[in-house]
């Protein structure tokens, strides 16, 4: 197949309509005293950003609203370390971070303020409650516990606030898509403030029938209880109805088979719904000028009940490999739910010792998560439900279906850590942090009966320095060791293995009067990697080793007096460490191999110029995001996925005073 580069241009100018609520009057009426609430982020300790030895790529909220971006996922496009997953028929948020992807048939995991959000099936994260998003790259096993190698997620949530504040915005754009969300926040007494934000979309889309309808809704209330402790609760609430949608079919590595508005699924199975709700419980105390306490409750409720019609990969079943036309496909119902708690407790701060400042963290934190996941299918013989690709007739309903598996399954989990950064000269700061985890892992599989238990514990250790060579320019480099439990089972009923992974990282950090950058060299290996079984649709297969090697470049810079470039880059070399024949597939995976869906390649950059025209403050702007090529299924080599190129061009004029 010859590769090539596909460019495409959407101009950000939907309808805007922003409203910002003040009112100036009653604060010149009643003079009240303003207080400042400070959220910590958990796992941070007293450790600048800038003394960690890794990697970290932050995005204010704030700054992006300009791109009209809705989704957290299209937040991650913006990082070269980042690159799309397997989304699950376009009905969660699925990504791989240096090259790492997790478990092609769940949700990717990421943290909401330091606590577990990604885990279960919340459907598209919305960028209405966020402030700010870190992507923390490299193993955060040692503080975070059973995390992926490539790095961590955090979103920070947006906090009420004592001066009243908020706004409203409307968008409607191409394939009919509408969204209004809002955001308004203010004090209810001298030490209690409250927030609600939120979000309502309706959305068309480019495929045929296809469509995805949201609903996301953010309450939140802090109390300061006096100057050192407050207390902070928030709650959430999401409905999503998604058509389920696998794309397109490519025939011979013709990647215009088909147009690609054309859509392969029943849309008599109806949208697939999502129902997710949190709340959460944040506790913290500033024991002294140098301590502080930080503990917190987190549950989150997910289910996910559809249809789908999917392909049928079996080379028996598919009337497509005789004819080139016929497509068999099974039809399917999913009735997944998850139920996580989780609760923390950390302290902080930093003490003196034989001359040398120590920044300690120590804490604790246990989950108790509990996921059903009940798949039906259908699976006939070839032809038996079936649609011609080039002619599609959508008028024939779904077969009934009969129950393929009902997997329940239970993990416990605890964990304790530490961590010291001792600066031992103003210049060099050594890092040294160990965590021990717990965890049980029991899944029923009631069809079967079948059961099967897990119970381990992990040491996870860190080692990292910086040097700080002039005040502009510091050196790091890190080690560090995770594992991560895996939900579910194989085709056979069996559990998996713990995902175990070792990451080394050397790095530069640069910053001047004009902005920062980050250069960053890695080198991770990571074992029981899982991928989707084609044999057995819906299942997972362990993989087993890969090597994940590359560099990184991430800059913010004013390159001039008005305008400001941000970019990222990332070359990413991940391969298969290890010969694997899967018994199923009958096909062998040799080592070297590549992962699916990892570019080499993956870039991402934003130029914005601010102006001053006929009295009015303007902003101009384009973001581009290029990927590479890359591997399309693991068992065929030869199929890869193009290249591609996003380019996105924006104005913004502010008509009134903010």
């Amino acid at each position: 197949m010859t590769n090539y580069t596909r460019t495409l241009y959407k101009c950000a100018a939907p309808l805007l309509v922003l409203l910002a609520v003040s009112s100036p009057g009653r604060a010149q009426e009643t003079a009240i005293e303003t207080i400042s609430i400070v959220h910590q982020q958990a796992y941070r300790g007293s450790i600048p950003a800038t003394d960690l030895p890794q990697s970290v790529e932050s995005f204010d909220m704030d700054q992006l609203d300009v791109l009209g971006i809705t989704r957290f996922q299209e937040v991650l496009d913006m990082s070269g370390t980042i690159a799309r997953q397997n989304n699950g028929g376009g009905l969660w948020d699925s990504f791989s971070i240096r090259g790492f992807p997790g478990n092609e048939n769940m949700p990717s995991g990421y943290l909401i303020n330091g606590f577990n959000g990604g885990r279960g099936f919340s459907g598209h994260r919305d960028v209405s409650n966020i402030q700010s998003i870190d992507i923390l790259k490299g193993p955060g096993s040692a503080l975070y516990g059973r995390s992926e190698p490539g790095g961590t997620i955090n979103i920070t949530t947006k906090k009420p606030a004592f001066e009243e504040q908020g706004y409203i915005k409307g968008s409607a754009a191409e394939y009919q898509q509408y969204r209004l969300e809002g955001d308004y926040t203010n004090g209810i007494t001298d030490n209690i403030a409250f927030r609600v934000n939120g979000a309502w979309q309706d959305h068309g889309s480019f495929r045929d029938y296809v469509t995805s309808d949201k609903k996301v809704i953010t309450p939140s209330v802090s109390w300061q209880i006096n100057d050192v402790s407050s207390v902070l609760y928030e709650f959430e609430y999401l409905q999503q109805e998604q058509l389920f949608d696998r794309g397109v079919v490519v025939l011979d590595n013709n990647f215009a088979t088909l147009p690609v508005s054309r859509y392969l699924g029943n849309p008599d199975d109806a949208p697939t719904r999502i129902q997710s709700t949190g709340h959460y419980l944040a506790y913290q105390q500033q024991l002294d000028h140098q301590w502080s306490l930080l503990a917190g409750y987190n549950y989150r409720r997910s289910t996910l009940n559809g249809f789908s019609s999917d392909a049928e990969l079996a080379t028996s079943r598919q009337s497509l490999y005789d004819d080139g036309q016929t497509l068999t496909r099974q039809h399917r119902q999913r009735d997944y739910a998850t139920d996580d708690h989780s609760v923390r407790i950390e302290l902080s701060g930093d003490i003196q010792l034989a001359g040398i400042t120590h920044r300690l963290m120590v804490g604790a934190d246990a989950y108790d998560y509990q996921i059903s996941t009940d798949l039906y299918r259908f699976r006939g013989e070839a032809g038996s439900y079936a649609l011609d690709i080039y002619d599609p007739q959508y008028n024939q309903s779904g077969p009934p279906v009969s129950l393929l598996y009902a997997n329940t399954e239970a993990q416990q989990a605890w964990g304790v850590y530490i961590q010291d950064q001792l600066v031992v000269t103003p210049k060099l700061k050594i890092l040294a942090g160990v965590r021990f985890d717990r965890y049980e892992q029991n899944i029923a599989e009631a069809l079967s009966a079948q059961t099967n238990t897990a119970d381990d514990a992990r040491l996870s250790p860190r080692l990292g320095l910086t040097y700080s060579f002039t005040r502009d320019l510091t050196l790091y480099a890190s080690y560090s060791e995770g594992f991560l439990p895996l939900s579910g089972t194989d085709a056979q009923g069996q559990s998996f293995d713990p995902e175990e992974s070792h990451s080394a990282e050397v790095g530069a950090r640069y910053s001047w009067d004009k902005g920062s950058m980050n250069v960053a060299v890695f080198d991770a290996t990571k074992s029981n990697i899982l991928t989707s079984d084609p044999i057995n649709v819906g299942f997972s297969a362990p993989l087993g080793e890969a090597v994940s090697r590359g560099i990184e470049i991430d800059g913010d810079v004013a390159i001039a007096e008005n305008t400001q470039l941000r970019f990222s880059y990332a070359f990413m070399d991940t391969k298969t460490a290890n010969e694997a024949v899967n018994p199923d597939w009958g096909v062998l995976v040799s080592s070297g191999a590549d992962l699916v869906n990892v570019p080499r390649h993956n870039a991402a950059l934003q130029l914005t110029q601010f102006a001053r025209m006929a009295d009015q403050d303007w902003q101009f702007g384009t973001g581009i995001h290029y990927v590479d090529d890359r591997l399309g299924d693991t068992v065929t080599p030869s199929y890869r996925l193009p290249s591609y190129t996003l380019v996105n061009l924006y104005a913004q004029v502010a008509l009134t005073p903010a």
